[in-house]
């Protein structure tokens, strides 16, 4: 018998282009290192002010979820925007990534987010839940986010209700279920 040990198919390894790091090579991290590069080499920013791989972690109802952000722009001291990345349909991905923006950061709220597959993408605003923009061109180059940034309400904290709110929210829509709720088949399989 074959051990298959993910869901996903690993080519390897790939060194990530912000970090420098070694990371698992796969389709999907291929496609966030391609968004990497198009901050970078299109968009114009540092790789300085590019956090990738952030994290939030949830516990509700014995269910354990790691909510990932693939990359945080800071500007000017503070975290702008995030973005995500996830294949398939961007409207499924919007509302727990305004959640994620809602809590990232303990001391405000992260003003914009992006939703992102690869090949297209929305801009929203996190206080107003709007999309302000679609297409990958809505992703702000570094000017225009130098500019965001001075218009933008960098809102404050939410209260504890609401914290717990946005997090259920996370925990709900970035579960995993593997082999579509039952037992995982793939034997170890990380994702199982």
């Amino acid at each position: 018998m074959v051990d298959i040990p993910s869901h996903h198919l690993i080519y390897g390894k790939l060194t990530d282009f912000i970090t420098g790091e070694t990371l698992v090579d796969t389709d999907d991290e291929r496609i966030r290192q391609d968004i990497g590069k198009f901050l970078v080499n299109d968009l114009g920013f540092g790789k300085e002010e590019i956090i990738p791989r952030l994290t939030i972690e949830t516990m509700f109802n014995q269910t354990f979820v790691v909510s990932k952000i693939d990359f945080a722009i800071k500007i000017s001291a503070r975290i702008l925007l995030i973005i995500r990345y996830g294949p398939g349909s961007l409207v499924t991905r919007e509302r727990p990534t305004i959640a994620a923006a809602r809590v990232l950061v303990p001391e405000y709220q992260i003003p914009l987010a992006v939703v992102t597959n690869g090949r297209d993408a929305e801009l929203i605003d996190t206080a107003s839940k709007k999309v302000l923009a679609s297409g990958m061109t809505a992703i702000p180059n570094r000017k225009s986010a130098l500019a965001l940034a001075e218009e933008v309400s960098f809102l404050p904290p939410l209260d504890e209700k609401g914290v717990e709110r946005e997090k259920r929210i996370m925990n709900a829509f970035d579960l995993e279920i593997c082999c579509a709720g039952g037992p995982c088949a793939l034997p170890n399989a990380p994702e199982g």
